[in-house]
């Protein structure tokens, strides 16, 4: 994995369609064990793209998703191991902060909080 993924604050994470056409998204993420972690609403369009294809490309990016170096081809998949989702959320509270609690309270009021997913990207 390039350092400049490890170290990114966002990244432009680009999956793909069934038919190939490409989406790219600006998440947060955190680097452990040699992959990249982030999450989402598993009824998003990243998870279900993920789901179908498992094909992705990563990038350091700004907040907004504009790239700020190359794209790193690989896989992604939806994390299915409790233990390593719940890694996944911790890493993610540390580096984040306080904008993650608040996504948290905010997921927790509308229900979605049990619908997250974890995503491993492997590029």
């Amino acid at each position: 994995m390039a350092p400049e993924l490890e170290r990114a604050r966002y990244i432009s994470l680009v999956t793909f369609r069934r038919d190939g056409r490409a989406v790219a998204t600006p998440v947060w993420c955190v680097a452990f064990g040699g992959k990249l972690y982030c999450y989402t609403h598993r009824d998003m369009g990243k998870a279900k793209r993920i789901r179908a294809t498992g094909r992705v490309e990563a990038a350091p990016s700004d907040g907004r998703g504009r790239p700020l170096g190359a794209y790193s081809t690989g896989t992604g998949r939806i994390v299915s191991e409790p233990d390593l989702e719940q890694r996944v959320y911790a890493e993610l509270a540390a580096k984040y902060g306080w904008q993650f609690r608040l996504l948290n309270v905010a997921a927790w009021l509308g229900r979605r909080l049990p619908r997250r997913v974890a995503i491993e990207l492997a590029v």
